[in-house]
């Protein structure tokens, strides 16, 4: 069972939120007023996934997430707030968190999100998808640069790295490139760690920063 913890100055909306998450077989491990508490919390508690509110008291969202992947086992953070404004979304994602989702957004969805986030993968909504394409599609260097020589990715790995960065689930990317499942998943743990990111979510954005989507 994922392991929860509920960041949000509300305290209103973190017992609604609670209750549908444990109704959903989520186990709710914990709750945080403020970015302050979560990452004492998250230290304290080591949820497998935090789900962080962006504007609150005391230390915000941002800094709170920032905070939270310096730890020593650092757990997946979602943003879960009621701004898609781009500096929310950007800064939240190079903050280090997996996911990016707002309060309106269905149960199912989130409960999708926490468990992809467990695994280490991302979920965005599809408006906020296309924004972050576009923004680092916008700011990506004019050529490209020689990925494999500065990194020490294969040819192989490069190839699931785009497939990554467009959003591509491991059995999707598996079937592209004719290779077991399990073949990606390995790819992708070297690749994160050639690229020195911690989840797929921050692995496309480097692949976009580099020119490769």
């Amino acid at each position: 069972m994922t392991r929860v913890l509920i960041v949000d100055d509300q305290a209103l909306f973190r017992e609604g939120l609670s209750a549908v998450l444990v109704a959903k077989g989520v186990d709710v491990v914990g709750e945080a007023s403020n970015g302050e508490e979560a990452v004492q919390l998250a230290e304290r508690l080591a949820p497998d996934v935090v789900l962080m509110d962006l504007r609150m008291p005391v230390l915000d969202g941002v800094a709170a997430t920032r905070r939270i992947q310096s730890l020593a086992k650092p757990p997946r953070v979602v943003a879960l707030t009621t701004f898609d404004d781009d500096a929310s979304v950007f800064d939240a994602l190079r903050a280090g968190a997996i996911g990016y989702l707002l309060k309106d957004a269905p149960s199912a969805k989130l409960v999708e999100a926490i468990e992809l986030a467990a695994r280490g993968q991302s979920l965005l909504e599809p408006a906020i998808a296309a924004r972050v394409v576009g923004e680092f599609a916008r700011i990506a260097p004019a050529g490209p640069r020689n990925v494999a020589a500065d990194h020490g990715l294969s040819e192989r790995e490069i190839s699931v790295l785009r497939a990554l960065a467009r959003g591509a689930a491991n059995k999707e990317i598996a079937s592209e490139l004719r290779i077991a499942e399990g073949t990606v998943k390995n790819h992708v743990t070297n690749i994160l760690a050639k690229l020195r990111v911690t989840d797929r979510t921050q692995a496309a954005l480097k692949a976009r920063d580099l020119g490769l989507t």
